[in-house]
């Protein structure tokens, strides 16, 4: 979505950690999710190389657009956006049941359980690349990259604090 921020609304953003927009039509701030409870988590706030716009990254709670789509861009705009939602889906499961589902009964099986299924997802992942099967390649990679964000779920730690890491490496 896009959104308009004054220097005041930068802040309340920064300050409550849910986005905040200035509304040139109300002329006043206005924090998405403010009447639906639909509220934007940042992630991360990003200017660009004039320092003119931000890019903000935000886990959604419930629909940002109007059409009740997570992003009011095209479904397919962000793969990545996939992760952050398969991470806030996680995160519920996290506290279910575990009769609920696979997710839940492997949080209610504990830390070193589920650093097992990480560690033998890597493995197979690494298993599947010598043998040059893509099928079973993607079908590892895809098992290894579901599991690794349910242990960082479980040690509460999200993505984005991995992606930041990531980040500050590269610009090393």
């Amino acid at each position: 979505m896009l959104g308009y921020m004054t220097p005041e609304a930068l802040a309340t953003t920064e300050q409550s950690g849910n986005v905040t927009f200035f509304s040139r039509t109300k002329q006043r701030l206005w924090t998405k999710g403010e009447s639906s409870g639909h509220f934007l988590k940042v992630v991360s706030i990003t200017p660009d190389c004039d320092n003119d716009t931000l890019l903000v990254l935000a886990n959604p709670i419930g629909p940002t657009c109007h059409l009740g789509n997570s992003s009011c861009f095209h479904p397919a705009a962000s793969d990545w956006t996939f992760l952050y939602q398969l991470e806030q889906l996680l995160a519920e499961r996290k506290h279910a049941s575990p009769d609920s589902s696979y997710t839940a009964s492997l949080y209610a099986s504990g830390t070193k359980r589920i650093a097992q299924k990480v560690g033998e997802e890597g493995v197979e992942t690494a298993l599947a690349a010598t043998v040059n099967d893509r099928e079973e390649l993607t079908n590892e990679a895809s098992d290894l990259i579901y599991h690794l964000p349910v242990l960082l779920q479980d040690r509460e730690l999200d993505l984005s604090a991995v992606i930041g890491r990531l980040r500050e490496r590269h610009q090393k």
